[in-house]
């Protein structure tokens, strides 16, 4: 039976343990997306998580939805993400870069050029988004043409492509938490009536394309997918259409013999259950909420390969120090996730550290 403390293989890469560090969005980018050298300090702090999954990077202008987000499209955004994974890499850890197009969830305001957002279909999330006017409502998307399509498909390509050069072990696709992706999916998001609408199929297309666009431009054993089957989240209901639609992706991606997939799991263990029988790559569970006590649940009943992190790994950047050894942990501070300083980012204590907060 396999524990936490096992190795395991992702891709072409080795992990000590069966830890992640689980994206996160926190909002220390600068103004023009450049990653900066406190993030670089915060991701080396937790080099000992071993796989590192970073918060969301937008491929392109039209992909980034708030304030100070990280992008991967530029040749300046390339050389800041370079020192960051020679950091982690010195650390001894790996990382992957979550590539994240918001889609619909945007405002023009938090965006270089201002211009409206792209989606679907032109049906705005119904939720409101933070800008430096303060909250806004998220304003209704543009509907994506064909073109639209094929120039996202490429912007994720280039994306993976300058994430490599970059210096990243990997990519992962963001198709989860009611962004890009995910709208596709949905029903309520999606009305289109051309290929990328309608049945489960063609509602699986972007995602699909996207996924192999990826693979073939960096190699399948560098690619990651992250799903959150049934979240309503960004305004995002999938109905009843939630098993069909996810086996079929699943079983549909299945052969292009992606590094992993990524699961934020929230409740249907049936197809938890489906999932795993069809997916032979490493398998990433996420269970928001979960307890201490059951962290290692899925892995020695074979569940998961892997067990993301998110606020433990936040707020304890020795968390796997802090778990081995039973050590109490420090709690997350969220008035300080988004945006800031060092203050709740990088001034974490660490059992050989002093308290710094």
């Amino acid at each position: 039976m396999p524990t936490l403390w096992n190795e395991v293989s992702v891709g072409r890469i080795i992990l000590p343990h069966r830890l992640a560090m689980a994206p996160m969005t926190r909002s220390r980018a600068l103004a023009d997306g450049s990653p900066t050298p406190l993030m670089a300090e915060y991701y080396t702090q937790r080099a000992s998580m071993g796989l590192l999954i970073t918060e969301g990077t937008q491929p392109s202008d039209d992909g980034q939805g708030y304030l100070l987000t990280p992008g991967i499209y530029r040749p300046e955004h390339v050389a800041a993400w370079r020192l960051i994974t020679d950091a982690v890499h010195e650390a001894g850890a790996h990382m992957f870069l979550q590539l994240m197009h918001v889609g619909r969830n945007a405002h023009p305001d938090n965006t270089p050029h201002h211009r409206p957002a792209l989606a679907p279909s032109a049906i705005a999330p119904g939720s409101e988004i933070f800008t430096a006017a303060g909250m806004q409502l998220s304003p209704p998307p543009r509907e994506m043409t064909s073109d639209d399509i094929a120039t996202t498909i490429s912007d994720f390509r280039h994306a993976a492509k300058n994430a490599i050069e970059a210096g990243a072990d990997g990519i992962e696709l963001h198709g989860a938490n009611g962004y890009l992706l995910h709208q596709f999916l949905s029903p309520n998001a999606n009305h289109r009536s051309d290929q990328y609408g309608g049945s489960t199929e063609n509602r699986s297309r972007f995602v699909i394309e996207v996924a192999a666009a990826v693979a073939e431009e960096i190699g399948a054993d560098r690619v990651g997918i992250r799903f959150s089957p049934g979240q309503a989240t960004g305004g995002i209901d999938e109905g009843n259409t939630v098993a069909e639609q996810y086996h079929h992706l699943v079983a549909t991606l299945e052969p292009l013999g992606l590094a992993y997939l990524h699961l934020v799991q929230i409740g249907d263990e049936e197809l938890l259950r489906d999932i795993r029988h069809t997916w032979s790559s490493a398998l990433l569970v996420h269970r928001p909420g979960r307890d201490l006590d059951s962290l290692s649940d899925d892995v020695e009943t074979g569940t998961a390969d892997i067990v993301p992190v998110g606020r433990w790994a936040l707020a304890n950047p020795d968390f796997i120090e802090r778990l081995r050894h039973n050590a109490p942990l420090n709690d997350a501070d969220p008035s300080t996730f988004y945006g800031g300083a060092a203050a709740g980012y990088t001034d974490y204590p660490t059992l050989t550290s002093p308290a710094q907060k």
